[in-house]
């Protein structure tokens, strides 16, 4: 596997282009398309949350057919708790972008992300939709992924090419994510595309696995939103016999892949939290299960004294074992090591004399790393979250203004 320049226009037959409608009050890009030049097969992962978005609603009923070939997107406005008309505002920015494209509307998923219970501008949106299609280009990646941001403060994309029986496969992908970030999906879209040859079946379920071991391990704030969102796209154009056998070298050699751009992004995500400056990235090893391994990594990036104590600098190793006994998680706290990058702080459950400055160091690292042996199993699992700062506060007090 090779890691390449671009996002979803990385893999062959995909274009996509970003433009900007007039949606939010600042003049930002806010209208995303992505397309490909076949009919692709389609996969979808979406929020938990019982209210849901009506691009939710409605790209659920689109993609369960197990095929598309367009994604339209717009930010600054959720399209949220708005009703019976919010409804049929996601189904005409389908029929909009399907029209522009000359395909049925069905074939076109959406997705909306910003401020909830607001009607979306319709007259806007619909003339940046067909700008954004009459632009679509293998240039576009970059300015779709700017356009579907909110208080992200960097653009997230990535793409990696891998060898499948011979042929040459990219996966693309880019998201938005910065805000309301918690397991079980969180405020986030993330779009991935991929010229490879895949059935419906196996590319379903690779996303939903590889979302359990990224989107769903991480988290800014504890909110789940109403809009989140993991849509997928593979239109065969690499050219590789199918892959339909979730047993085969060719589906592993897929999904390690496919994996990664997930994992790159989810971080991306997680680092770029509200006001943050740091990436947590927490390892729990030896677990006795998988489950007890995630739900402690959960637990962890979720706590806002750990996260507090990240930003401030403080080696409070206490606050780590006490999230770890409320995940859920069933271990034994008296065999517990912890680490703070290289430094030990605590051995089978108790503290230890260390070196506070070199703690200190540690925790101001660009990415800092939290790592929990629980010497009890062979499971392992990964979570990532950011620190909690006063600029999380001043953002989240004037979002709407």
């Amino acid at each position: 596997m090779q890691v390449i320049t671009g996002g979803v226009t990385a893999p062959k037959g995909f274009l996509a282009q970003g433009v900007m409608a007039e949606i939010r009050k600042k003049g930002k890009k806010d209208v995303a398309v992505i397309y490909s030049e076949g009919l692709a097969r389609a996969a979808g992962v979406f929020t938990t949350n019982l209210v849901q978005a009506a691009c939710v609603k409605y790209t659920k009923q689109a993609i369960a057919d197990g095929q598309a070939q367009a994604i339209v997107v717009n930010s600054g406005n959720a399209n949220a708790c708005t009703g019976a008309h919010g409804e049929k505002d996601a189904y005409l920015m389908a029929e909009a972008a399907a029209r522009a494209l000359k395909l049925e509307p069905r074939d076109v998923l959406v997705a909306s992300t910003g401020v909830m219970g607001v009607p979306l501008p319709m007259d806007r949106v619909k003339a940046g939709i067909e700008r954004a299609c009459q632009g679509l280009s293998r240039e576009g990646g970059l300015c779709a992924a700017e356009a579907i941001m909110t208080t992200d403060t960097v653009v997230k994309e990535t793409a990696v090419e891998v060898e499948i029986e011979g042929r040459a496969v990219r996966i693309g992908g880019m998201a938005k994510g910065s805000g309301m970030i918690h397991p079980n999906m969180a405020t986030m879209l993330a779009f991935i595309t991929t010229d490879a040859n895949i059935s419906a079946e196996c590319l379903q379920k690779a996303l939903r696995d590889s979302v359990d071991i990224s989107y769903n391990m991480i988290s800014v704030d504890g909110d789940t939103s109403t809009n989140d969102m993991v849509l997928v796209l593979a239109n065969g154009l690499a050219g590789n016999p199918e892959i339909s056998d979730e047993a085969s070298e060719a589906y592993l050699a897929f999904k390690e892949a496919f994996n990664y751009v997930n994992v790159e992004l989810a971080k991306m995500i997680a680092r770029d939290g509200e006001g943050a400056t740091r990436l947590i990235e927490v390892q729990v090893e030896r677990a006795p299960s998988q489950e007890d391994a995630r739900r402690i990594a959960r637990a962890i990036t979720a706590s806002n004294l750990i996260k507090a104590a990240v930003f401030g600098e403080d080696a409070n190793w206490g606050r780590i074992i006490c999230a770890a006994g409320y995940s859920g998680a069933d271990f034994d706290p008296e065999l517990v090591d912890i680490y703070l990058g290289g430094v030990q702080v605590a051995r089978d459950g108790a503290g230890l004399e260390f070196d506070e400055e070199a703690a200190r160091e540690e925790l101001r690292k660009d990415a800092v790393i939290i790592r929990l042996d629980l010497k009890q199993g062979s499971y392992s699992a990964r979570a990532w979250g950011c620190d909690l700062t006063h600029e999380y506060v001043d953002i989240n007090a004037s979002y709407r203004t």
